[in-house]
């Protein structure tokens, strides 16, 4: 049986799919696995992910995808997905999550707590860019973009002097940086940091019989 997996066409969600396509077939042996990159909103809009309504705009193409029968089933990073899903849709499955807590990676080895006055802290993520401010309201904080790698490139000290990002997109890409956890009690994660989402079609009994075996 081969499967036709939905996926981001972004670095990380490249990642993530070949993790859960490696378990899969630890289970199911005689499945074959093909992935489908489909791009999104988010993929393509390349302003601040503050600045946009961001319901949907990581998942719903490829979703669509997924209820037209382009794809079996979808992988996401849960905290992607939408509260409600297409009737026609359904999370199958949410493998083993991952760490759930952010990091703190900055050009000169400085923690969030030490870093120099006024420096500056990139982030993608209001819930971010507001707990950085709340625990040290003075630096600058400015959104940024880009995949992971890009993103710690540019906290180099020339326009950023830190970046915030989540743990489990740095262990799922094994990019090899130094960091500093931050810890989720004084810095709340987003719902669902960590956790991966399969999406497949409701009705589709044997796909989510096979991907429950996950």
């Amino acid at each position: 049986m081969k499967y036709i997996v939905g996926a981001r066409g972004s670095q990380l969600s490249i990642a993530q799919t070949n993790w859960v396509i490696s378990e899969l077939k630890k289970v199911n042996p005689d499945c074959e696995y093909e992935i489908k990159s489909i791009t999104t909103k988010g993929d393509t809009d390349s302003r601040p992910l503050f600045t946009i309504n961001q319901k949907g705009i990581f998942e719903k193409e490829v979703d669509r995808a997924v209820s037209q029968k382009e794809v079996d089933f979808a992988v996401h990073s849960l905290k992607d997905v939408p509260s409600e899903l297409d009737e026609s849709l359904i999370i199958a499955s949410i493998p083993k999550r991952e760490a759930v807590n952010d990091v703190f990676i900055s050009s000169d080895g400085s923690s969030l707590e030490n870093i120099k006055k006024g420096a500056v802290i990139g982030t993608s993520s209001l819930r971010r860019a507001v707990q950085v401010s709340r625990i040290r309201p003075d630096v600058t904080v400015k959104p940024i973009r880009g995949n992971i790698e890009t993103r710690i490139k540019k906290a180099s000290g020339e326009n950023f002097d830190a970046i915030v990002l989540a743990q489990a997109g740095i262990s799922r890409l094994g990019v090899d940086v130094d960091f500093s956890p931050l810890s989720i009690d004084i810095f709340s994660p987003s719902p669902g940091q960590g956790a991966i989402a399969i999406v497949a079609r409701a009705n589709d009994e044997d796909t989510i019989s096979m991907l429950k075996k996950n």
